[in-house]
């Protein structure tokens, strides 16, 4: 008599009914960390992505320092430059996740991602090493933005705790407005699109708090400019970097800011995310 015992290895039925393995594909946490090194491989072999984002950024922090600066009025009594840094680096994750966008339509188009949806392989797992690739390229921006910051004049006058926090919650907010630009890539038909469809986010980052103050706006585009969620994010962060809200010339408690912008970026990144991912999973 003989005995069978059953393999451990999962197993498909061929039409003529042979019993065939099926390849056991990576795990979710080797998966997305295997893409996040790929995408940052790719970031450090094209410096061209690292230095625009911090040439950009000087230009426009040398830009608004010296030419706008002093025709621009701020509340709270801060210096102008104290009072702009913190809100441009809330703005840098909106200019960075850009190129992001283009990145992610190229790779669709070049079949990259084909490629990847035929690996027994946790689909969203992908889309989440993405992100966090794009995550480390904005917490690049923000530290390059916050040196170039420091050399024209900025000087944060709040707590060492309170400064990390502020920096803390950027990095949070970034990796939420990746997925925006994810989405938007993979919904585009070609880099050039991508790059064009994120430049729908730029109002986001200029009718906001970042480089005027809300009052000095027209009346109807206030309530938009006060309550949308990049100008959450600066008055948390203004708020935390000089140390209170009353500093900066705003309302409400610099806990009151911080939880919201948590509320307004968790809920970015679950929405977007789980389109992202929908997306993906979907074959062209």
């Amino acid at each position: 008599m003989t005995t069978t015992s059953a393999e451990a290895v999962p197993r498909d039925t061929e039409a003529g009914g042979t019993a065939v393995r099926r390849p056991e594909g990576a795990g979710y946490l080797t998966t997305a960390a295997a893409t996040a090194r790929r995408n940052l491989l790719q970031f450090f072999r094209t410096p061209q992505t690292l230095m625009m984002g911090t040439i950009q950024g000087a230009m426009f922090l040398f830009m608004f320092r010296y030419v706008f600066g002093y025709a621009i009025s701020t509340r709270g009594g801060l210096s102008y430059v104290d009072w702009m840094v913190p809100g441009f680096l809330a703005t840098v994750m909106v200019w960075t996740g850009m190129g992001a966008a283009a990145g992610i339509a190229e790779e669709s188009v070049a079949g990259v991602f084909d490629r990847f949806r035929s690996l027994p392989i946790p689909r969203s797992a992908v889309m989440v090493g993405r992100s966090l690739a794009d995550g480390v390229l904005i917490a690049w921006g923000i530290f390059t933005t916050t040196v170039i910051g420091l050399i024209i004049g900025f000087r944060p006058h709040g707590s060492a705790t309170e400064i990390a926090l502020a920096f803390l919650l950027m990095l949070f907010a970034g990796y939420a407005v990746s997925w925006v630009f994810i989405v938007l890539g993979l919904v585009s038909s070609s880099a050039q699109a991508a790059q064009g469809m994120g430049m729908l986010v730029m109002p986001f980052s200029f009718i906001s708090s970042a480089n005027v103050p809300v009052a000095s706006m027209p009346g109807w585009m206030q309530p938009f400019a006060a309550n949308q969620p990049v100008s959450v994010l600066i008055n948390a962060v203004r708020s935390l970097m000089h140390g209170g809200p009353g500093v900066v010339g705003i309302g409400h408690t610099t806990a009151y800011w911080v939880g919201l912008s948590v509320v307004w970026y968790a809920g970015i990144a679950v929405v977007f995310a789980a389109v992202a991912t929908r997306r993906f999973s979907r074959t062209r």
